[in-house]
């Protein structure tokens, strides 16, 4: 299922992350995201309501994306953060 994006044939589901995401969350998350990955579903993570956020949350959406889940509705900020974060791992 790695690299397999919501466009091709395979069924997904959605989980719509909102509020607040840290490191005490991230083990919920990841169950939930194999989970849906054990019944062979492609996850969507729709960041939409997300306000908030910890590092470490931010490495664990960057690691997982496009090879885990695919990310919708995120938001600039994170974006933003993303593309920073990964330009500091370049240098």
């Amino acid at each position: 299922m790695h690299g397999v994006s919501a466009g091709s044939a395979i069924p997904s589901v959605t989980i719509r992350v909102s509020g607040k995401l840290f490191h005490g969350h991230l083990a919920y998350l990841d169950r939930l995201v194999q989970a849906a990955a054990d019944c062979e579903l492609w996850v969507v993570l729709d960041l939409g309501g997300l306000v908030e956020m910890d590092r470490e949350a931010l490495l664990y959406l960057m690691k997982g994306e496009e090879r885990e889940f695919e990310l919708v509705a995120c938001p600039n900020f994170i974006r933003e953060w993303m593309a920073h974060e990964s330009a500091h791992q370049v240098a």
